[in-house]
């Protein structure tokens, strides 16, 4: 028999509930690595979180590819999250402040609306639901002890490296969007679930629109980090 679990909706308890549980989760992960774990546990910790993250999407789409409902078109795993969460292990294995400087950016901005925003077709305790919550809490997760563990902070530069990685990764994906007709990190059609994209019109002024506003989201992601230094040396001082 199968079993139907309901989208999820902003505001419920399915979509809060996790929400809740990955912040004292952070909170006390990355504040025990601080305080109690030597370096070297510290890099084994931030390592096993990243695999975790990436074997739970590589397992998620082996396990719907056995289901044989697997589908090309829409299935692989090349919207931005996912695609994050497959690479995030060589991040988190060599620690590179180059890619730092380039996921910070894509992970507050891309995975934070995820988060706010959910796009899950199916509730708990459903796999699709349980690999949406760790990809996208766990990516942030990963970049917050990275910053609070590791002391890596962007400059102004590291803005459009991201910006700048972000183009590549988009002509990458409407190349893939082309060949296999598909709608791969929207694209071509808006999510089907509410998400800021509908505050932005219809294709193609949606992307218009985001393109425009990434130079200044992308500042405003900033903007902590260059007040908490300027504030670090007037204290010095």
């Amino acid at each position: 028999m199968m079993i139907l679990f309901a989208r999820v909706t902003i505001g419920s308890f399915e979509h809060l509930a996790p929400i809740s549980i990955a912040i004292l989760f952070g909170i006390v992960f990355i504040s025990y690595s601080k305080r109690k774990l030597s370096e070297f546990q510290q890099r084994k910790a931030f390592n096993g979180l990243g695999w975790f993250i990436s074997l739970t999407v590589i397992t998620y789409h082996l396990y719907f590819i056995s289901l044989g409902e697997y589908q090309i078109k829409t299935d692989l795993p090349l919207y931005l999250c996912s695609f994050i969460a497959l690479l995030i292990p060589i991040f988190t294995f060599y620690r590179s402040y180059w890619i730092y400087e380039i996921v910070l950016f894509w992970i507050i901005a891309g995975t934070l609306q995820g988060v706010i925003t959910p796009d899950i077709s199916t509730g708990f305790p459903s796999f699709d639901y349980l690999r949406y919550w760790i990809v996208h809490l766990g990516l942030l997760i990963i970049v917050f002890y990275a910053t609070f563990v590791f002391g890596m902070r962007p400059l102004f530069k590291s803005v459009f490296k991201s910006i700048f990685a972000l183009q590549i990764y988009v002509v990458m994906v409407v190349a893939v969007n082309y060949l296999l007709n598909a709608n791969y990190f929207y694209l071509n059609e808006k999510p089907q679930s509410a998400s800021m994209l509908d505050y932005f019109g219809e294709w193609p002024y949606y992307i218009i629109i985001t393109q425009l506003i990434l130079l200044p989201y992308f500042i405003i992601i900033y903007l902590p980090f260059y007040v908490a230094k300027r504030n670090k040396k007037t204290f010095v001082r």
